[in-house]
């Protein structure tokens, strides 16, 4: 199946690297560029593309409100985004504003070109850097009062487990590291997402940010 990209950067240079990235994938078709948020939400409209790729930074309007106008319409295209930014502050007002993922610039070109899979599949991509110092915040706050009732649920092995899926360890790589079983740590995940009553990484992000265990504020 063709995913239809459409690339939102205010930079022409940026642009015409990502079009050659994007051009050497078969299954994914530029169907249109913009270089700020407004021409992408105009263009989402008429287009319809599967995956925008949303620079965060921009001027008229920015990637955040962007994302933001995009999303709040029925049958909406996954956002993907794609930025110099790697700030706790960026990243969480993209997710907050509906984007799919957070990809920054340095990335290499196979992990941008699997997350436009991703996320234009309805899944999430969090790059495993930005993943372990989410969850490795989520649980520093936690630990220093903020949601305890959540958290003491959970047993050492469990906030072990946590870890290492924020770091992105496949089920082997986790049982690897612990000395134990892949079933283990496959009954360990349930386990977690069930006590903190959530199904994904990206539940854990937004249940983060709702109770406040993460500020947007400087």
């Amino acid at each position: 199946m063709t995913i239809n990209v459409l690339i939102v950067d205010d930079h022409a240079v940026v642009r015409a690297g990502i079009r050659m990235l994007i051009e050497s994938d078969p299954d994914l078709t530029i169907v249109g560029e913009c270089e700020n948020g407004q021409e992408a939400v105009d263009q989402v409209e008429s287009i319809k593309p599967d995956v925008v790729l949303m620079d965060v930074t921009m001027p008229v309007m920015d990637g955040v409100e962007a994302t933001r106008v995009i999303k709040s319409a029925d049958g909406s295209p996954s956002v993907l985004a794609l930025t110099i930014h790697e700030g706790p502050d960026y990243f969480f007002q993209m997710l907050q504003a509906g984007a799919s993922g957070y990809v920054p610039k340095r990335a290499a070109p196979d992990d941008l070109l699997r997350a436009i899979h991703v996320v234009a599949e309805g899944n999430v991509f969090l790059e495993p850097q930005v993943a372990k110092e989410l969850v490795s915040d989520y649980l520093v706050r936690v630990q220093q009062g903020g949601e305890r009732e959540s958290y003491d649920g959970l047993t050492d092995r469990e906030q072990q487990v946590l870890t290492l899926i924020a770091e992105d360890e496949t089920n082997q790589g986790i049982a690897n590291d612990l000395g134990i079983s892949v079933k283990t740590v496959e009954r360990h995940r349930e386990n977690i997402m069930s006590k903190l009553n959530l199904h994904s990484r990206i539940e854990l992000v937004k249940y983060a940010i709702r109770k406040g265990l993460i500020s947007l504020e400087d």
